[in-house]
């Protein structure tokens, strides 16, 4: 059962808010002001609640995320809007946060959005007289000898050698040193720990008013007491359509911007325009204990033994956790903004035993009071953000996974940007709502399961090749069970089951257990999917390297299938079919019928949204493979995981210009097999009567061609730098040609190949990976990719005149190649790129590179003292890595290690 906020809420309100300040003098803010007081001279309400006729942008909801919002929106210049909340402000999730500030991120753009966080935390009080109440007490992250001792140990090595490229402030620390900050924790079994005197907490209420502040006097208008009851679309081209009025108690808005920022009432919202998000609420909480002496000015500690956090409440402490068994919230009532549920002991009370080791005093201290509320979680822990690919001008911002405080000001400014701009400023793909499939998130229980999952692993290792084990089997392919039976392990990319490196026998993925967190669910007594998953438990070579070794080997000695199903299919078609290509992809598109094409969608700052081929067709006999269409028209082919964002990208472009397109998925209705080496030709050529041939059939080529008696398309390219075909199949087709080609070639030593041999693969040639070598903050310029670009030509595409300013300007990064020179070392990406003893970059991806018996890396560079990044810069100079603190000599190369020539992918083969 919950209580609904009345005097005891309010005095919890004040306690969670009402951080104590380091010195007495400069007292933080406590509990939030009353209405009136608070809206005097900072709200543009209309007298009798009253809502504007019209505003820009709406922002829905006045929680942390969405006052950030309407502050961002104001600091761009655009101040007719509004900001709606049912209740009051913070009401919600953000009034009952912990409001903790970390910096540590494991990425580049998460860094940036926190940065802009603590930036706005610095500045606010000054530019507002209202305090955020930021308190920069530090940061301890530590773990014990019974947590996983050596592999943490590694994971906090990596960390702190990421966050030091970005010139963060951060060190690993021993336990008498850990002892020496914080002396009231226990460190005889402490193994591991990071201090970083840079973080603290903040006044979540403070925040808020501070942000609302500055935007109601630029302008802006905050309206409380006004629950959103619908919201009203056009329709546009394309099947989509757009924001035309909100809906409330108090009148109509006409606007064309929405910005959802309602966190766990965030499908309330969306529901109105027929979108779900994949949002899960959880019953999430902390304890508030009595005084403590000696804990006042203490930093904030992360312990990752017991998944809790330990937070300086003034002269007491908080300690919440991320338990294994959190209790899921079904549906929560709109009249519940300041609701709070009773503890549960029996989940909170085991992880409470444990904190109490690492800090004796709280044995002897009582609990003040107990906070427990809802909290909305997401599939992968990340946020859902951006604008809905099919309404446009509706924009989400939800989902924050406990961590809106700290992204508050980060994502709140890029979608400020994304609403004003139409785009945003960094890389946010895994933020975007475009990364789902809408199936599964109108799925309760792939979201409920894969949302406990990610909740309860918040503080595990992050493996490079760590895998879910919820809400799997989502979307198979026609060879799946073929597959399986081979002994296949698979990995999970946008619901789809991959081929990721093949076992000797089956390793089937078991229905979900939930880790046996829950007592309707026993655990496995046997899960060999599980057990194998865990030998990539390490920073080290796992158990099956060679196992990948002996894939990579057969592709590059003989032949390989690679089954990549779970990649895109679209067709583009229309009248206006190839202006719509002209302008969206960055290659030439003007190739005859027939041709097939690698290239790039760019944003308006050049950046790379997507790489992809798309394959010239003309005319159709209506077959699944050629579908009938007249004229010209286009066959696009995606990355696994960036479909839909590829279709939200050339539907919005498209809509934008009025053109007269039809864009179809057929992503589900066709397989999609690769077969590569220096036989595919030979074994394919036994199965059909197309001549197969270089003249016939060339490199950058597509036909339609009868394979083991079944019509296919089949492509003549290669991800891994050999020859081979791509056979894009109709489904039901798909296992008899699978067969066949197995069959066919056998003789020749043909073997099955996943995808963790052909990242190795593609590494060692020097193609690219989408959203780790290039991203939407990398040009082609910068990443070596210029000849995706039609630069030579007249015809203008997006994009094409922020390359032309850096062309001339020159490029501040660029993305280098690197191999060890100890064969014996692996690499996982997030090292420290050093040269001449300077931190210059860091590296975005690494592989095992087999052909060249050492590992192999990627990463951007730039000049120490700032301008171009020269080919003199490149050339010269000693070149480092650090990886894990330890410095080893690397080669940098100015064309692909291996066959540089490219030979290969043309069928020659040097004896």
């Amino acid at each position: 059962m919950w209580r609904q906020a009345t005097s005891r809420a309010r005095v919890l309100r004040r306690l969670v808010t009402g951080a104590r300040p380091l010195t007495t003098t400069r007292p933080a803010a406590t509990t939030p002001a009353p209405q009136d007081e608070r809206n005097a001279g900072d709200a543009r309400n209309v007298a009798g609640g009253r809502v504007p006729r019209e505003a820009d942008v709406v922002v829905v909801g006045g929680g942390v995320l969405g006052c950030s919002c309407l502050y961002h929106l104001a600091k761009l210049g655009v101040t007719n809007t509004v900001l709606l909340e049912a209740h009051q402000l913070t009401a919600g999730t953000t009034w009952h946060t912990a409001g903790l500030m970390h910096g540590l991120a494991r990425s580049e753009t998460d860094f940036l959005l926190r940065q802009t966080t603590r930036q706005i935390l610095n500045r606010l009080e000054a530019e507002t007289g209202v305090s955020p109440g930021w308190i920069m007490n530090g940061s301890l992250l530590v773990s014990s000898t019974r947590s996983c001792p050596e592999v943490r140990k590694d994971d906090f090595k990596r960390w702190v050698t990421f966050m030091r490229a970005m010139e963060y402030e951060c060190d690993l620390i021993t336990p008498s040193q850990v002892k020496d900050i914080y002396p009231l924790m226990e460190t005889s079994d402490v193994n591991c720990a990071i201090y970083s005197p840079t973080e603290g907490q903040m006044d979540p209420a403070g925040l808020c008013r501070g942000l609302t502040r500055w935007a109601t006097q630029a302008g802006a208008g905050v309206v409380e007491g006004c629950p959103v009851t619908d919201i009203k679309t056009t329709e546009t081209l394309l099947g989509g359509r757009r924001v035309a009025e909100v809906h409330t108690p108090y009148g109509i808005i006409k606007t064309n911007a929405v910005v959802n920022a309602t966190g766990s009432w965030g499908n309330t919202i969306t529901s109105m325009i027929g979108v779900t998000l994949p949002l899960q609420s959880f019953r999430h909480g902390y304890v508030v204990t009595e005084t403590i002496p000696g804990v006042a000015g203490k930093p904030n500690v992360r312990e990752y033994t017991s998944s809790c956090y330990i937070k300086m409440q003034g002269d007491s402490l908080i300690v919440g956790s991320f338990e294994p068994n959190p209790d899921p919230i079904d549906k929560i009532s709109p009249d519940f903004p300041f609701g709070l549920f009773e503890m549960n002991w029996g989940m909170f009370g085991p992880v409470y035993q444990k904190v109490m080791k690492r800090i004796p005093a709280l044995e002897n201290a009582g609990i003040k009071t107990t906070i427990v509320g809802p909290e909305s979680f997401t599939p992968d822990g990340q946020p859902v953000i951006g604008e809905d690919p099919n309404v446009q001008g509706f924009f989400h911002c939800c989902g924050f996974s406990s961590h809106g405080m700290q992204h508050s000001g980060g994502c709140g400014d890029q979608v400020a940007k994304w609403v004003a701009k139409g785009e945003p400023e960094l890389d946010l793909f895994y933020m975007d709502v475009r990364r789902f499939h809408p199936p599964l998130s109108k799925n309760k229980a792939w979201v409920l399961a894969r949302s406990q999952e990610c909740l309860s692993s918040n503080y595990s290792v992050l493996y490079p090749h760590d895998e879910p084990l919820a809400g799997r089997g989502q979307r198979l392919s026609p060879l799946h069970q073929e597959l399986e039976a081979a002994g296949c392990v698979f990995q999970e990319v946008n619901g789809w089951e991959r081929p990721g490196w093949f076992h000797s026998s089956p390793a089937p993925v078991l229905p979900y257990d939930w880790y046996g967190a829950y007592d309707h669910t026993p655990p496995h007594t046997d899960h060999p999917y599980y057990n194998l998953l865990k030998q990539d438990y390490t920073f080290d070579f796992p158990a099956h390297h060679h196992v990948i070794q002996q894939e990579c080997a057969a592709c590059r000695e003989r032949a390989a299938v690679f089954d990549m199903t779970s990649f895109g299919k679209y067709f583009l078609s229309g009248p206006d079919a190839q202006k719509t290509v002209d302008w969206i992809f960055s290659a030439d598109m003007g190739r005859p019928s027939g041709s097939t094409i690698y290239t790039c969608m760019l944003n308006n700052r050049g950046g790379v949204e997507a790489d992809l081929t798309v394959s010239v067709c003309e005319g159709g006999d209506g077959t699944p493979c050629n579908p009938s269409f007249e004229g010209r028209w286009f066959y696009i082919t995606t990355g696994g995981s960036t479909g839909r964002y590829c279709e939200g990208h050339i539907l919005k472009e498209a809509r934008k210009r009025g053109w007269r397109i039809t864009l179809q998925d057929h992503t589900e209705s066709l397989a999609l097999l690769s077969v590569q080496g220096p036989h595919s030709r030979d074994i394919l050529q036994q199965l059909t009567q197309a001549d197969l041939g270089d003249s016939s059939f060339p490199v950058s080529s597509h036909k339609l061609i009868t394979l083991g008696g079944h019509t296919l398309r089949a492509l003549r390219l290669s991800f891994v730098g050999e020859l081979g075909w791509e056979l894009h199949v109709p489904r039901d087709s798909a296992l008899a040609v699978y067969r066949s080609v197995m069959a066919a070639g056998e003789p020749r030593g043909i073997a099955n190949a996943g995808f963790r041999a052909m990242d190795s693969l593609s590494c060692e040639k020097g193609y690219r990976h989408w959203h780790s070598d290039v991203t939407p903050d990398d040009t082609p310029l910068e990443a070596s990719l210029a000849f995706t670009c039609k630069l030579t030509t007249q015809t203008d595409f997006r994009g094409r005149a922020a390359l032309e300013r850096q062309r001339a300007e020159g490029v501040s990064k660029k993305l280098v190649t690197m191999t060890l020179e100890n064969g014996s070392q692996p690499l996982w990406g997030l090292e420290g790129i050093i040269r001449d003893n300077q931190v210059v970059g860091y590296t975005r991806r690494a592989e095992y590179a087999f052909s060249l018996d050492r590992a192999i890396a990627y990463g951007y560079v730039r000049h120490p003292e700032g301008g171009p990044v020269t080919k003199k810069f490149l050339s010269s100079g000693t070149w480092e890595l650090d990886v894990m603190g330890e410095r080893f000599p690397v080669a940098l190369h100015s064309r692909p290690p291996f066959d540089p020539s490219n030979l290969r992918v043309k069928g020659i083969y040097k004896e």
